[in-house]
This record gives structure tokens, C-alpha cells and sequence, in this order.
């Protein structure tokens, strides 16, 4: 093999190994390309979850603030409404024993009533 076919077997290789590094880098820069998307999609997520962060501690504001006014108002107000039930029914059962006697009495009044009628239908 002469020195001139040396060369050009080296030239030719040398041109492979060019071709070779330049599809590396236009690989690299495929690669660059993409590492960017993805960090622009990590920046949009952290976007996201500082989002969900800040929803979360407003929910959790209006839980609190929810439990304080079941807390505070609406158990006071149903113990004054069950205390006012427990007065109506009071009231309600004080008003029913007069009724109640009377009732007893006119039964009572009855029975003597049918114990004169049947003595006087035996003096008869």
C-alpha cells in the first residue's frame, strides 16, 4: 500500500468519524431540545402544585372557620331550641293534668251515676 493510498484510507476514515460526530451532535442537540421541554414541564407542575397548595389552605381556612360557627352559633342556638321544646313540653303536660283530672272525674261521676240508677231501679 503506497503512502498515497494511505492517505486517502485515512482521509476517508476521517471523513466517517466527521459524519459520525456531527450525528452526535445533532443527537445532543435533540437531547438539549428535550431536557428544555422538560423543564419547562417541571416548571408548569410546580406552578400546578403551588396552585393546589394555595386552594388547599383556602378550603382549609373555610373549614375552620366552619367548625368555629358550628362551634360557637348553631350548637348554642340548638341547645335555646331544645330548652324552648323542653319549656313547650313542660308547659304543654302542665296544661294536660287539669284536663287530664277532669277527665278522670267525669269517669268517675259516671260510675255513680250508673250505682244511683241501679239502686234506685232495686228500691223501685
Amino acid at each position: 500500500m503506497t503512502d498515497s493510498e494511505k492517505l486517502d484510507l485515512l482521509l476517508v476514515k476521517m471523513q466517517d468519524m466527521e459524519t459520525e460526530m456531527q450525528d452526535m451532535k445533532t443527537e445532543m442537540q435533540g437531547m438539549e431540545t428535550e431536557m428544555q421541554g422538560m423543564e419547562t414541564e417541571m416548571q408548569g407542575m410546580k406552578t400546578e402544585m403551588q396552585d393546589i397548595k394555595s386552594d388547599l389552605h383556602e378550603v382549609m381556612q373555610k373549614v375552620a372557620k366552619t367548625e368555629m360557627i358550628l362551634e360557637n352559633e348553631i350548637r348554642v342556638n340548638i341547645q335555646r331550641v331544645a330548652e324552648g321544646h323542653f319549656d313547650l313540653s313542660r308547659n304543654l303536660h302542665d296544661a294536660m293534668k287539669p284536663s287530664s283530672e277532669v277527665e278522670m272525674l267525669a269517669i268517675k261521676i259516671r260510675m255513680l251515676e250508673s250505682d244511683v240508677k241501679e239502686l234506685k231501679a232495686k228500691l223501685a
